[in-house]
């Protein structure tokens, strides 16, 4: 459970984050749903796969983030369309994982950047770029963080981050589990921002969203909710989060940080 009351966020952002009304119930269904994917072999996470994500075909390899089971990089991939400032722009996807939000980002940007510290990931994310023909669009990078692309600016970041504090394990655990993304992504960000430039984090009530806000908050960053779905036992919300608040923001923000409790 989060606990939000010593973080001064708008109660936008606040709300988003807030627990269900029912939670024994959701308790119950989360494990129901857990079972189901076991009957269908769906909990084999870390195995060879092929998913489909919005029209595209994805391998997953092991120890590589499955864009399609934990729902995450779908979502997040999701909100990438014509609409949203993608069009014609030059984009990072930061812990890019199987590339999925590269390789839908590249649908619409002029450029992409692809980045992430696991180099099973990068060899995924490769595999996935030429399967979806984009390679003239689509540049794989192996690194930490922002240290592939120093520099260098982008009009629009993704990131879907680890959302448990901790140390990982072992290379699949990175995309689950961290103790100094979330600060560190926060000092970053705006470096490696256009002006009129935003990032987009997909943030979970599975583990410390808390944290992430309050380093963004910490930095003088704006938080504004940009999207948000609730399953029976999650709550994903992307936020959209630029450089330089002015007086009074947050106000989105705090409610959508509310319901990431759940």
């Amino acid at each position: 459970m989060l606990d939000l009351t010593d973080i001064a966020l708008a109660p936008a952002v606040r709300d988003s984050l807030r627990p269900p009304r029912f939670p024994a119930l959701s308790r119950v269904l989360g494990k129901a749903l857990t079972l189901g994917y076991r009957l269908m072999g769906r909990h084999r996470y870390d195995d060879f796969r092929l998913e489909r994500v919005l029209g595209a075909p994805f391998v997953v390899i092991p120890t590589v983030f499955n864009p399609k089971l934990p729902r995450t990089g779908e979502f997040l991939a999701s909100q990438l369309d014509p609409g949203f400032p993608v069009s014609d722009a030059e984009v990072l996807d930061m812990g890019t994982g199987s590339g999925v939000c590269a390789v839908i980002a590249a649908r619409y940007a002029r450029r992409v950047v692809a980045v992430d510290i696991n180099t099973e990931a990068i060899r995924c994310a490769g595999i996935n770029v030429r399967l979806n023909n984009q390679e003239s669009r689509v540049e794989v990078r192996h690194g930490d963080l922002f240290a592939p692309v120093a520099g260098e600016r982008f009009d629009l970041i993704l990131f879907n981050p680890p959302f448990l504090r901790g140390t990982p394990n072992d290379d699949r655990d990175r995309a689950w589990r961290s103790s100094d993304v979330a600060e560190r992504f926060a000092a970053g960000v705006t470096a490696h921002l256009k002006p009129g430039g935003a990032a987009l984090v997909l943030l979970s009530s599975f583990g410390g969203a808390g944290h992430f806000l309050e380093q963004f908050r910490s930095h003088g960053l704006r938080i504004d909710v940009h999207a948000e779905r609730r399953f029976v036992n999650e709550k994903l919300v992307v936020f959209r989060v630029t450089p330089a608040k002015p007086a009074g923001a947050h106000g989105a923000a705090s409610s959508a940080f509310a319901e990431l409790e759940t």
